[in-house]
Parts: structure tokens; C-alpha cells; sequence
């Protein structure tokens, strides 16, 4: 199976502009933000999708979102965030493996699309 994206960008097969990594997930810049501040909080292990994950993956979704609380506090976010974390094509993924938005710096719509 041909490496993801967010794969490539791990094992610097292409770049990507990281501002966190642990053992467990890296964040990055998204290459097209939808607000000032815009991460993406990716998991090492590639699970295509949180529709996908299983009982085994749990830990890890818990991880996911706790680093995106982190990184929301060390970002100076207290005024409020977004999380997204989208499944599917009617979704809005475009990459399949796993990740959560992290959104922030300005006010955010609602709905939100």
C-alpha cells in the first residue's frame, strides 16, 4: 500500500512544516488554512479514517485530542478553538489518514459548512 501524505511528510519524504511530535502524533501547518491558526494533529500509526478506528485505536484518538488541547494553551487560544475531525469523502477528507483540524485565531462560523 503506497504511503500516505502524511506518511511522506513523517519520514521527510517531503516536507511539511511540524510544530509538535511525540511518540504517538506529529502537528503540522495546514498548507491551506481556514483560519490564522490551522494544525493538523496526525497519528504515527496510519488508520485511514475515525469511522475505520478500533477498540485498539482508542488511546491514541484520546491522545489526538488531548495534544490538540495542549498546543490550543501553548498557542495562546483561550478565547476559543475548533476541533474537526472530518471521515469520508461527503465529509470533507481528502487525505485518508486520520487527522484532527485545529482551529483558531479569529471568530468561527457556525454552521460551519
Amino acid at each position: 500500500m503506497e504511503k500516505t501524505l502524511f506518511e511522506k511528510i513523517m519520514t521527510g519524504e517531503i516536507p511539511g512544516q511540524i510544530e509538535y511530535e511525540d511518540d504517538l502524533c506529529i502537528a503540522l501547518r495546514d498548507i491551506n488554512p481556514q483560519a490564522p491558526i490551522h494544525l493538523l494533529i496526525i497519528p504515527r500509526k496510519p488508520i485511514p479514517r475515525v469511522g475505520e478506528a478500533s477498540k485498539e485505536d482508542q488511546a491514541t484518538l484520546g491522545h489526538l485530542l488531548l495534544t490538540a488541547g495542549q498546543i490550543a494553551k501553548n498557542l495562546n487560544l483561550e478565547n476559543g478553538f475548533r476541533i474537526v475531525i472530518n471521515n469520508g469523502e461527503d465529509g470533507g477528507e481528502t487525505v485518508p489518514h486520520l487527522h484532527v483540524h485545529l482551529l483558531g485565531g479569529r471568530q468561527l462560523d457556525w454552521p460551519p459548512g
